[in-house]
This record gives structure tokens, sequence and C-alpha cells, in this order.
């Protein structure tokens, strides 16, 4: 079978290469690959920024947003052969620390989880792949042409899960959302919020294209420009900050109305230095109630509601963020940034 593979730590090392196909084993699923997804997490391991190979080997199976078709199944479970899934990423450490011994390995203390395609653990990027069955996470059949999706729509459900915990604390009902950045996390975020019936707001800097269109056929408010200029007269209630940059970030915080939630998905570039006022701005989170939180990855509820919300989603609106598809045999092309691209997927076969 191929599988693309890197050196973690070694650029210029990344290839498409022959492999010997997986043998399942107890418990596991054989799954044929149907498409990756590929994200920011994909470029910066292959420019060697990070990624840890499994144990005993120097190359790592790239790719984490995964869609495949059981071929070999276990009896008497919940999956079968023929049935279409995404596979879960995280695995909680081997010695469970408090989070992973109840199943939130989403929220691991020790650092010790691992990754498929990222930390130890070889990830969907193979023709062929072995994937636990309690691990893998059944998909309706109409999501054929968008489950690759369920992955980064599995992020932004924790997001919003954390959202509703705080929330319950808040004395007023939240309405007003507003999404920085309107690439394929923050669209899905605004999805979310839409299918909840809240008034939601995109912020981009992208003026004309599929990602306005997008906005518009969800429902949802666009706005360029400055983060005031998107708050002015409807301080947003919950701010979900995709974007990661830092003056992005500073700067939403501090428009959000009284009491607000903000949640950073976003993940910001190091090295890069501001000049901020640290006592106003602590001043404002302590006087108004703010929060501010941080979310990253996704355990099996994220995951199941991720497929829940794609199922309830227009499937042709799911359809135009997978702006474009590359073959297996280019999947190189699919690590560049091209004018108008939204989400970039890999196909198999």
């Amino acid at each position: 079978m191929r599988a693309i593979t890197v050196i973690p730590g070694s650029p210029g090392n990344e290839r498409l290469e022959e492999r010997p196909d997986p043998r399942p084993g107890d418990g596991e699923l054989l799954v044929e690959m149907i498409e990756l997804g590929v994200c920011g997490t994909d470029v910066e391991i292959v420019r060697g920024e990070y990624g840890t190979p499994p144990p005993g080997s120097d190359r790592l199976v790239l790719g984490h947003e995964s869609l495949g078709r059981v071929r070999e199944a276990p009896s008497g479970g919940e999956i079968a052969a023929g049935d279409l899934v995404a596979g879960i990423v995280r695995r909680p450490d081997p010695e469970p620390c408090e989070c992973c011994a109840r199943g939130e390995f989403d929220m691991c203390r020790n650092g010790r989880y691992r990754e498929r395609g990222i930390k130890e653990l070889d990830g969907y990027g193979a023709a062929l792949v072995a994937l636990e069955r309690d691990y893998a996470v059944k998909l309706d059949e109409d999501l054929l042409s968008v489950g690759v999706l369920t992955e980064p729509t599995s992020i932004v459900a924790k997001a919003w899960e954390q959202v509703d915990r705080i929330a319950a604390q808040v004395c007023r009902p939240v309405d007003r959302v507003l999404v920085t950045g309107a690439g394929p996390i923050g669209l899905l975020a605004a999805l979310i919020g839409v299918q909840r019936g809240h008034d939601v707001h995109l912020l981009d800097r992208t003026r004309e294209g599929p990602k306005r269109e997008l906005a518009k056929e969800l429902g949802a408010g666009y706005h360029t420009g400055t983060v005031a200029g998107a708050c002015r007269g409807a301080e947003p209630d919950v701010l979900l900050e995709c974007t990661g940059a830092p003056e992005l970030v500073l700067d939403a915080i501090q428009a959000t109305a009284p009491a607000a939630i903000s949640c950073l998905i976003g993940i910001s570039p190091r090295g890069r230095t501001l000049s901020v006022d640290v006592g106003a701005l602590a001043d404002e989170l302590v006087l108004e109630n703010d929060v501010v939180m941080g979310s990253v990855n996704a355990n099996h509820r994220h995951f199941r509601a991720a497929a829940e919300a794609l199922a309830e989603a227009d499937r042709g609106w799911l359809e135009r963020m997978i702006t474009r598809r590359v073959p297996l045999g280019r999947w190189h092309e699919a690590l560049e940034r091209r004018p108008d691209d939204i989400k970039t997927t890999i196909r198999f076969g």
C-alpha cells in the first residue's frame, strides 16, 4: 500500500512510499481510506517544526483528518464491514492521568498522550489503516462527500461544549457570537452557532470570494476590517477566536460584552512580541467578569457531536467548503496555499 511519510524534525524528507498492508489486531478495523484532510498542523510537521514518530521508527505516517470505509471488522460490534468511519486522533497516555483515566484524554494533564499522524502514532495518510474499533466514529452514508470534515468539526464541537459549561454561570442568555477567521474551523464554528439559534457574525480579511458567500448562505453576518468595527453596536456574548493572530486575539478579547466568554481555538505563532497594557487588560477582564479560555483536540463525544452537526447541515454548503481535492499521487500540492482555498483534501483511489 502507499503511505505519506515524513521524518519529524527533518524537512525535505517527506515522501509517498510503499509499505506492507497492516494486519489488524484484536478489536481493530481494517479501513480503506477515502479522503484525508490537510491543515496547518500537517504543513508544520512537513516543515520539520514538530511531530514525533512511533517508537522504533524514524518515520511518521502523516494525517489526522480521516474518512474511510471499513473493509474488515470484528463481529459483534456496532461498526461492520462497509460502514463509513472517521478516526479519532488522540489516545490516552499509557499510565492515565486523572483526565485520561475517565475518558477525557483531550484534557490530558501530563502530556504523555499520543496522537495519530502527530505524536508517536502513525496517522491516516495511508491506503489501508488499522483502526481501533473504540476510536472509530460511524458516519451516515449521506456524509460520503463531506465526512472528511468530521475531525475539524469535532474541535469546534468541543469549544462550544466548553462555552456551554461556562455560560451556565452567566446570569443572562448567550445570544450574539463573533467568530474571528472564516477558514474551515471558523466556518464550522459559525455553522454550529447558527444551528444553535445564535446571532452569528464572522470576521475575516478576505473581502470577496467563497468565504463571504458561505457566510451569507449560512445566515451569518460577514465583516472585514477591524474587530471594533465588527462589534460596533452589538458586542458579542461569545467570541470564538480561530486565527491565532496575536493582535486580533487581544483586540477581540477587549471588544466583547460584559461577562463575555472568549474561547481561543487558533494557534498563535511563537516569537512575536506586542506592546500591551497588561494592567488595563486585566482590569477589564476582572471588572466585567470576562472569561478567556483555550480549547484544543476532542474526545469521543465531540466526534459524535460533529457527526450529528454535519448530518444536520446542508450538504451543498459543506461541499463548497472543500475547495480543492488532490489525488494521492500529487499529495504535496495539498500543502500549498492557493487563492480562495478554504479546505484542501487528498483523495485515495
